[in-house]
């Protein structure tokens, strides 16, 4: 099965992103594609917050999210909407950082709220406090698709394998990683916890990236993955926006894990006994 990832330089005005995700989805469906995957913060990237929080919106009323249900169900193409930033969503007052999976009718199948939140200072000066804004999610999500059970994950998550093992132990066959990942991180870290979350579980992860310096400065580090479950690159789309393909054949898991059956391997992890 053909799927379609639309690796994006989101910039600071929601409706242009409203516009071109709406045009990638039914450019997939054009294609070919079973279903399309869009990165983390697919509406809005800014980090100025006092005029992100002025464009943004609850979910009942963000653009993004109606243009990508439309696209969808008027191309009958399946999406997962990487993230939105969404307000008004949380009685603290934070935003959510939230993923939608879309059917082929336009209907939401599955919402995800990011659970792990970054939060650090980097040796380039950067500094990023992400729980200042936003509320962690609660739990993890996997939802059932053309591609089979899919596992939904954002960004920061890839560092937390305990998340990727909940979700594999409940039968997930593909994860989805929408990121915006910095360039240092990304050069360091990027290819090797894909391929890890790929290889550890026997499992297909797509990862959809934004790419390229946003018109708020930042700067993403790209190369949207597919990783097969032999932990092999199927696509990497380097630092190029727009849309990329790849094959998926859900067979080639059961395939794989005949050969490494690490999952039936799996055992409960007590607690550590240190000897001092």
């Amino acid at each position: 099965m053909k799927i379609a990832l639309y690796q994006a330089r989101t910039g600071i005005d929601p409706d242009a992103s409203a516009r071109d995700i709406g045009q990638a989805v039914r450019d997939a469906a054009a294609a070919g594609a079973v279903m399309l995957f869009t990165p983390e913060m697919s509406g809005m990237l800014d980090r100025e917050r006092e005029r992100a929080r002025a464009n943004l919106r609850p979910e009942a009323e963000d653009a993004v999210l109606a243009a990508a249900r439309a696209a969808a169900r008027d191309a009958g193409i399946w999406v997962h909407l990487g993230s939105l930033a969404l307000k008004d969503e949380r009685a603290d007052g934070r935003l959510v950082n939230r993923g939608f999976v879309i059917d082929g009718a336009g209907e939401i199948r599955a919402r995800y709220d990011k659970m792990h939140l970054f939060d650090v200072d980097l040796p380039t000066g950067e500094s990023w406090r992400e729980s200042a804004a936003y509320g962690a999610g609660e739990g993890p999500v996997a939802v059932e698709t053309p591609l089979g059970l899919l596992g939904l994950s954002i960004c920061y998550d890839i560092r937390f394998p305990d998340l990727y093992r909940a979700l594999t132990d409940a039968g997930a066959v593909i994860l989805s990683i929408p990121a915006a990942f910095t360039v240092p991180t990304g050069e360091a870290h990027w290819h090797a916890l894909l391929r890890a979350r790929a290889i550890e579980a026997g499992v297909f992860v797509v990862a959809t990236a934004q790419s390229g310096r946003h018109a708020d400065g930042r700067e993403t580090f790209g190369h949207s993955l597919v990783v097969g479950p032999w932990g092999e690159v199927l696509l990497d789309m380097g630092d190029a926006n727009g849309l990329g393909f790849a094959e998926i054949d859900p067979a080639a898991v059961e395939a794989v894990r005949a050969r490494v059956p690490a999952i039936r391997h799996r055992r409960a992890i007590g607690p550590v006994r240190v000897v001092r």
